[in-house]
Formats: C-alpha cells, sequence, structure tokens
C-alpha cells in the first residue's frame, strides 16, 4: 500500500540544516536527505537504507533535535509491509 505522507516545511527546514552541518555523521545525512526529497513528493517512499539510517540515527546519543526530526519523518514515509 502507497504511503501519502510528505515531508512538512518545518521538519524539511531541519532536514536542510541538518545536511548542511559539517558535524553531523552520514547516518543523519541520509535520513534527512530522504525526508528532504519527500516535501512536496507524496508518491516516493523511504527505501530500505535510509529507513535503517534514520532508525539508527533516533537512538543515537549524541545526536540533535533537528536530525531525530528529519529521521522520525523519513521513517514516517517508509511504505507499509505487504501482504
Amino acid at each position: 500500500m502507497a504511503n501519502k505522507k510528505v515531508t512538512s516545511p518545518r521538519v524539511a527546514s531541519k532536514a536542510s540544516k541538518t545536511l548542511t552541518s559539517k558535524a553531523t555523521g552520514a547516518k543523519s545525512k541520509t535520513a534527512a536527505a530522504s525526508a528532504l526529497s519527500q516535501t512536496k513528493a507524496p508518491k516516493k517512499q523511504t527505501s530500505a537504507k535510509a529507513a535503517t539510517a534514520a532508525s539508527k540515527t533516533l537512538s543515537g546519543g549524541r545526536t540533535s533535535k533537528a536530525s531525530k526530526s528529519a529521521a522520525a519523518s523519513a521513517l514516517a514515509q517508509k511504505a507499509g509491509k505487504k501482504k
């Protein structure tokens, strides 16, 4: 089933800040890029690789709130499991 969610402008701004930060790790940037690419694209879905990166970003202890917000958005836009 297709997911119709999109990234909000507020979260897109946080994702952009995450991508431009020199202190941000690769996994956080992967998740942020996925969220940012889905800003106005309801047919786009988060890939398995980006979802894994987003999950690791959310469980990271030293991750910024902006990175976690972008990662959460990316995870929310992952396609549901097929039955």
